[in-house]
């Protein structure tokens, strides 16, 4: 409250100086200390300024989805599900394969990786292990996302927006600028939807929802050589989601979305992040810190159907501090070098209890320890419970920490360039874990007592890791532009199966009432660290002197060792598990171009995979051969604005803006049995502007294409996602 009150005030006085940028000598703020102008040389990777972003109206990461070649971040449904596919590979839950960075600072849960990108002065996507800088979890590449900085702009914006199926989107936010030496700024945002997706059980949208956020950023140049950065970030997220529609695999058909228990999610997040530069003649200096906590609450109807079989809710509160302190010559000599130790510490109180309903008790219980146990001993055994419901409490404590220390060397031979470094990581995590329920039961028909019978799975399991990471790259540099070979590892870390102790104790509640009590071994319960070898050769290219033309290209090969996937237990199981199941490859293409002439602007991508499994046996089938499931084969951009020619009494600026963006073919399973076929989203919007003010028209999916984003089976049924229809909608915004 007391941050919307700073920005109402900022827009009742006015700040002390306005410009629309600003140069402070030889310090540059505002950029990340990892990333170098020539970083390019290294890897392939995708940028959107803030005048893109807004064209295109991109509120979020899932919007950038095939803009940049190879990169999938489809909806599941939810803001809190955030998988990512990059290259063949990804992960469906748990440990994300691409990290995320905010102002240089680390995003430490995949659960906040979804919020709204209002403000951000550019957004960067690169694709490729990107393990030697930033550690764990970026096997697969880096999002690198800077806000607007009030050293670099600065004034007051305001924006509301109206679209289809009453979603509203306003913004309001102030930079100011003292004295080329001091900036502030704070800014809010709010979105509300009512939702595309009707529960037919329930007679309501599903998917709508409420977000707000707020943003306040302090940023101080401490004479000659210092610099401060502070950006603090709240936000709170208030919605339902999954719509989710049963499948039938004999008639080919999808039922409408309808399930009767509530599913919803509720976010609650904070984040600040503090970079502190020190800057020297020969080397930056930096220490960069961020603390981090979330509480989040997820009900879900587990069955997705219109019966009593069960629900469950996940409650976690995660607190996380980064600190990581980096070096970086000034790269103006032919030898340069990067280095840098980083840590972290993150707990996690999280408890999962899984609500049984009659349905479900009848059927996924008593049915079957009556088929193969009660009933055969005789016409008067019948296993019964005195409840219509019970509930199995799951909950967790898991801490982690990991220390790393890495080092990047350069040295330049006339055109050439060759880099190579070495990053240590070693992390440990622990899970303590208690899982419990109570019930009462009786075995006999003509019994009137019933017996309590008490359940538990109490324990702790621990693990840690040790990783080296090498990177190594060649490059030659021209006029032209440069080519590039290189050779990177990644890893992605292990963790634990919270999802999987309903299934246990379930099966350890069995083994209770049939009196066959069995150990059960926790070691199913975590899985180990995903790794990978990356080869990529590749160029930049700018043919024109001008620089109106700039095309990437690249060749990739990836080995997955100890590959992490999604596997569910035999039978009509409630729960998923993580297991380091298979062996895999991928290799594939990546182009990208843009070009740029007047008041015209072309950008295209294209990425191309084929991912592969070397070896995968689920103890039934052999995938080996078969495509990765869920991420797409392969993935096109196309995106046109003209600055249409105008008079300047009628407009200072009138922008026709045309993109069509193209996924798949994406296999749902292991089996390669099912499968979304290649399908492609038209969109498009006129900007207008005059003076201090502006208008947009815009449109999504335009023509209604109908699409599947997900796939997955519970208990013994299938079910899909569905793409969002067709969006449309009018932005007003003032800029003063």
């Amino acid at each position: 409250m007391e941050i919307l009150l700073v920005a109402i005030l900022a827009f009742l006085f006015p700040s002390a100086e306005q410009a629309d940028s600003v140069v402070l000598q030889s310090v540059d703020i505002v950029s990340s200390v990892k990333l170098s102008d020539d970083s390019g040389s290294k890897f392939v990777s995708t940028t959107l300024e803030r005048g893109q972003l807004e064209l295109r109206h991109v509120n979020s990461v899932k919007e950038l989805s095939a803009i940049a070649p190879n990169f999938y971040q489809p909806d599941y449904g939810s803001r809190m599900t955030s998988s990512i596919y990059v290259r063949g590979f990804g992960s469906r839950i748990d440990q994300p394969i691409v990290g995320m960075n905010i102002d240089e600072i680390p995003v430490m849960n995949k659960n906040n990786y979804d919020f709204e990108l209002f403000d951000i002065d550019r957004v960067q996507v690169i694709c490729g292990a990107q393990s030697l800088l930033y550690g764990r979890n970026t096997s697969g590449g880096a999002i690198n996302i800077s806000t607007l900085s009030p050293l670099k702009f600065q004034g007051k914006r305001l924006m509301l927006e109206y679209g289809n199926e009453n979603n509203v989107r306003l913004k309001a936010s102030h930079y100011a600028r003292y004295g080329g030496k001091f900036g502030w700024s704070a800014s809010v945002n709010y979105t509300h939807s009512d939702g595309f997706f009707t529960n037919q059980a329930r007679g309501e949208k599903c998917d709508g929802g409420d977000n707000l956020s707020m943003r306040l950023r302090l940023q101080y140049l401490i004479g000659e050589k210092w610099s401060l950065d502070n950006s603090f970030t709240a936000g709170y997220t208030d919605e339902g989601g999954w719509a989710y529609r049963a499948y039938d695999i004999a008639g080919g058909t999808k039922a409408p979305v309808a399930y009767n228990d509530n599913c919803s999610y509720k976010r609650f997040s904070i984040q600040n992040g503090l970079v502190v530069k020190h800057y020297l003649d020969w080397a930056t200096l930096s220490s960069a810190t961020g603390i981090q906590y979330m509480d989040d609450r997820m009900c879900l109807d587990n069955d997705f159907l219109p019966l009593d079989y069960f629900s469950m809710e996940q409650n976690q509160k995660e607190s996380s501090i980064t600190q990581e302190f980096v070096i970086r010559s000034d790269n103006t000599g032919a030898f340069s070098f990067m280095g840098g130790v980083f840590g972290f510490y993150k707990h996690n109180d999280m408890s999962a209890p899984v609500h049984f309903k009659q349905y479900g008790i009848d059927n996924l219980i008593l049915g079957n320890a009556n088929k193969y146990y009660y009933h055969m001993l005789g016409p008067d055994r019948e296993l019964t419970f005195a409840e219509d419901n019970f509930v199995i409490n799951d909950d967790f404590v898991i801490p982690a920490y990991g220390i790393a220390a890495y080092i990047q060397l350069g040295y330049k031979i006339g055109n050439f360039e060759v880099n190579g470094g070495l990053r240590t990581d070693y992390e440990r995590s622990s899970m303590d874990y208690d899982s419990n329920s109570q019930v009462h039961y009786k075995t006999y028909r003509s019994h009137t007592a019933y017996t309590p019978l008490n359940s538990s799975f109490v324990g702790k399991k621990s693990q840690d890791a040790f990783e080296l990471q090498p990177s190594l790259s060649l490059s030659y540099s021209g006029k032209w532009g440069n080519i590039y070979a290189s050779v990177r590892k990644g890893y992605k870390a292990g963790g634990f199966n919270t999802q999987l102790f309903s299934d246990i104790l379930q099966s350890k509640m069995t083994g209770d009432l049939i009196g066959k009590a069995q150990e059960i071994d926790a070691s199913s319960t975590m899985y180990k660290p995903e790794t990978s070898w990356n080869y990529e050769v590749g160029a930049h290219v700018s043919p024109f002197s001008d620089g109106s033309l700039n095309i990437s290209a690249a060749l990739f090969y990836i080995d997955c060792r100890n590959q992490q996937l999604t596997v569910f237990p035999k039978g009509m199981s409630t729960g998923r598990m993580m297991s380091n199941a298979g062996k895999s490859y991928s290799w594939g293409a990546e182009l990208a171009a843009s070009y740029k002439t007047g008041p015209l602007a072309i950008d295209v991508a294209y990425g191309y995979t084929h991912a592969e499994f070397k070896e995968y046996e689920s103890g039934t089938n052999d995938y080996s051969g078969k495509r990765l499931p869920f991420a797409p084969r392969e993935t096109v951009s196309a995106n046109l604005s003209y600055k249409l020619p105008v008079s300047e009494k009628i407009a200072s600026s009138l922008v026709l803006n045309i993109g069509w963006n193209g996924v798949g073919r994406i296999y749902w399973n292991e089996e390669n049995s099912l499968e979304q076929p290649f399908y492609g989203l038209w969109s498009a919007s006129v900007a207008w502007e005059k003076g201090h003010f502006g208008a947009s028209l815009w449109g999504k999916n335009l023509l209604d294409e109908e699409f599947d984003t997900f796939y997955f089976r519970s208990i013994g049924n299938d079910f899909f996602a569905q793409g969002k229809p067709l969006q449309f909608g009018i932005s007003v915004h003032v800029n003063l």
